[in-house]
């Protein structure tokens, strides 16, 4: 691991040169208030497929939706998908 300091990892917020690492980016509260509502959206996408017949095709646009925003919001709005290259 190195210890590279890069210009996206700087706290812009402060004047003090501290880098944003995995430990200190969220608190455990935070982290686990976010996983449950992935979870949940998640677990939203699968119950809707119990209403799906060949009939009625809303539930499985439903089910893409969630199923989509599930991995959707960690990965673009809740910033971790910028963290890859940094460690």
């Amino acid at each position: 691991m190195s210890s590279q300091i890069n210009a996206s990892s700087r706290d812009t917020a402060s004047n003090k040169e501290t880098v944003r690492t995995p430990q200190n980016e969220n608190n455990l509260a935070t982290s686990v208030i976010l996983f449950v509502v992935c979870f949940a959206l998640f677990l939203g996408a699968i119950y809707s497929l119990s209403f799906l017949t060949l009939d009625n095709p809303w539930p499985m646009a439903v089910c893409l939706l969630l199923f989509a925003l599930a991995f959707w919001l960690p990965q673009t709005i809740f910033g971790r998908s910028d963290s890859a290259g940094e460690h």
